[in-house]
């Protein structure tokens, strides 16, 4: 297959501020429209945001900004409780970010008059990644530079902690697997916890380094897919612990793996933020070569809809969203 020619946006967002991190939440949130946060150098921006494919009377993408939460320093992660709800008083905003000085933020309004916000402090080196319990919300989980996967509980407690060999990149909690946690390590290993016994169960090795970006597929739990070097990565953990599928995708480091929340075949990766060459590539496994590339420089961050084949990606000032045509 040839190689499509670069894209540009489908929509744009404009941002008050460079976006180091933005996620669409997975969840079924009672809300028309679709919760997006995303954090800058000093706030979190929550906001609803709805596209033409899924109502005919917004032209393009609508973005409606719900509460900004100032947050004090630059966000390098954020998480989404299940527990979001805009469709019962009161309602609910739950998330949770990973800052630069390695302290863990949950964050929690009514968008009325409640705000709290528990800081949570026990890594030693950045965090890379972190995630919550899909299934009820109240347990949280994240890795970090400081070759450790953590579990906290709502009140700010370290409930668990696993020692890697490397530091975490990144964590992923299935809802259909709520009794495992996928951790994915630098050194090019993805192990998996059984939570009760708190034991490695299984573990898959990519054969190369380093590892920056890995993610369990939503529709089907038995792929996981990662970004390692300049390659991407798919294994079927039910066939071998070496990847099933791998290759090249950036010139420079690929920086992150995402599975599209609604096609199993479909995933993005991003090349490293900043880098002149760094690219949004979108694929699909019955295709060679990508389907789609986004022309704009990355800058941070990247999540897909929870039921369109449409991803976003930070970058300076603004947001933007590509549609894949599958």
């Amino acid at each position: 297959m040839k190689q499509e020619a670069a894209h540009s946006a489908s929509y744009t967002v404009p941002c008050e501020d460079y976006v180091n991190v933005v996620e669409f939440s997975p969840f079924q949130s009672g809300v028309a429209g679709n919760l997006l946060a995303y954090g800058g150098n000093q706030h979190v921006v929550v906001g609803a945001c709805r596209f033409q494919e899924e109502d005919a009377e917004v032209e393009g993408v609508e973005f409606t900004t719900l509460r900004v939460f100032h947050h004090g320093v630059p966000v390098d992660g954020l998480a989404w409780s299940p527990e979001s709800r805009l469709d019962h008083l009161p309602q609910l905003i739950r998330f949770c970010t990973a800052a630069v000085d390695w302290k863990l933020r949950l964050l929690t309004s009514d968008l009325q008059d409640r705000h709290e916000m528990q800081v949570m402090e026990g890594h030693t080196d950045y965090i890379n990644d972190l995630v919550f319990e899909p299934s009820e919300g109240k347990q949280l989980a994240s890795v970090s530079d400081d070759l450790t996967c953590r579990l906290w509980d709502l009140e700010g407690n370290q409930t668990a902690s696993f020692l890697l060999r490397s530091p975490g990149m990144s964590v992923c909690w299935h809802p259909e697997e709520v009794y495992k946690l996928m951790v994915a390590e630098k050194c090019g290993v993805v192990r998996f916890y059984d939570l009760l016994t708190q034991q490695a169960i299984l573990s898959l090795d990519s054969g190369q380094t380093p590892l920056m970006s890995a993610d369990w597929c939503l529709t089907n739990t038995i792929k996981v897919g990662a970004v390692v070097g300049n390659d991407w990565v798919i294994w079927d953990i039910t066939r071998s612990s070496y990847p099933q599928e791998k290759r090249p995708a950036h010139v420079d480091k690929a920086r992150l793996f995402r599975w599209s929340k609604a096609n199993e075949n479909l995933f993005a990766t991003t090349g490293c933020p900043g880098k002149i060459n760094s690219q949004l590539l979108v694929h699909h496994l019955g295709h060679p070569q990508p389907v789609m590339i986004g022309s704009s420089v990355v800058g941070a961050g990247l999540s897909w809809h929870r039921t369109l084949p449409l991803c976003v990606i930070g970058g300076d000032r603004k947001l933007s969203f590509w549609l894949t045509e599958m």
